[in-house]
Parts: structure tokens; sequence; C-alpha cells
């Protein structure tokens, strides 16, 4: 190979990187739209999932609620206060508010 074709294919090469390198230098602002608006898209559904989970809950409690014999009530009003109402730990405080199955039972349990 001469040295005159050698150097033009090397400014062939030349070329095409430039090429490639600005239609990179494009892509790049797209991908990071895209990306933000994904994150956006990932939180705003866990938002509504989180949502329905507690819409879905509020009318399970709901349905129970109507179930509930006074005394039941009682104990459920107690547990929402934050207290214990199983016979393990009655009276002792729910720590950050976590749910207790032990309670649950004692409270919607037939």
């Amino acid at each position: 190979m001469d040295k005159i074709k050698l150097y033009d294919e090397l400014v062939n090469v030349e070329r095409q990187l430039e090429t490639m390198l600005y239609q990179v230098k494009e892509m790049k602002p797209v991908l990071d739209d895209l990306i933000e608006e994904n994150l956006n898209l990932k939180l705003e559904n866990q938002h509504l999932h989180d949502k329905l989970d507690k819409l879905e809950k509020q009318e399970v409690a709901e349905d129970c609620r109507q179930e509930l014999s006074k005394s039941r009530l009682n104990l459920e009003k107690l547990y929402e206060q934050g207290f214990h109402v199983c016979k393990d730990f009655y009276g002792s405080r729910r720590e950050n508010q976590e749910e207790c199955v032990f309670c649950s039972s004692m409270i919607y349990g037939k």
C-alpha cells in the first residue's frame, strides 16, 4: 500500500470518527431525558401502587369493622392508637406503628 492511499484511508477513518462523535453527542441529551422520564414514571407508578394498596386495606378494614362486635371494635380502637391488644403484649406500645399478627388475629379472628 502506498503512502498516499494510506493517508487517504486515515483521513476517511478520521471523518467517520468525527461523524460518530457528533451523533453520540446528539444522542446523549435525548438519553438523559428518557432516563429522567423513566425514573419519574417509576416513582409515580410506585406512588399509585402504594395509594391503591392503602385504599384496598381501608376497604377491607371497613368491611371487617361492620362485622365486629362492640368489644372487638374497642380492641381495634386501642390497636389503632398504637397499643398491643394481644395476650402476649397487651397494653404495651407498638413500635413505629408496626403490624402485630397476634393483635390482628385477636381483633379480626373468628
